[in-house]
């Protein structure tokens, strides 16, 4: 079992910055990718940011330039720095985890997401 525990999100007035973190635990022999994906209410879930285990990224193209994903690998750690953060970047925010456990199966793990409000 892996669980992914999500932290970071809450309301911040637009033009401010948050940081968001994801940690996975459990039963896990190797990370992949991590990635950020949104959800606002009446949209389709689209992907924020993603980076390898080599560290290369891909971001969504609305937040280019403004969010920062990163990871820290000895933590099983993922984190998304948003800054310059505007009314459209609200959303549920989730982290989502590619990896092999110990029996050798590789698995897709969701965290249970984590509010973004941005005020004008």
């Amino acid at each position: 079992q892996v669980q992914l525990v999500e932290s970071g999100g809450g309301l911040v007035q637009f033009g401010g910055s948050l940081r968001l973190s994801c940690a996975a635990s459990g039963s896990i022999f190797s990370i992949w990718s991590m990635s950020w994906y949104r959800q606002a209410p009446g949209k389709e879930r689209e992907l924020v940011a993603a980076i390898t285990s080599g560290g290369s990224t891909n971001y969504g193209d609305s937040v280019k330039g403004r969010f920062t994903v990163s990871r820290d690998n000895a933590k099983n750690t993922v984190y998304l720095q948003m800054n310059s953060l505007k009314a459209e970047d609200t959303a549920v925010y989730y982290c989502s985890v590619d990896l092999t456990d110990y029996t050798g199966y590789e698995y897709y793990y969701w965290g249970q997401g984590t509010q973004v409000t941005v005020s004008s």
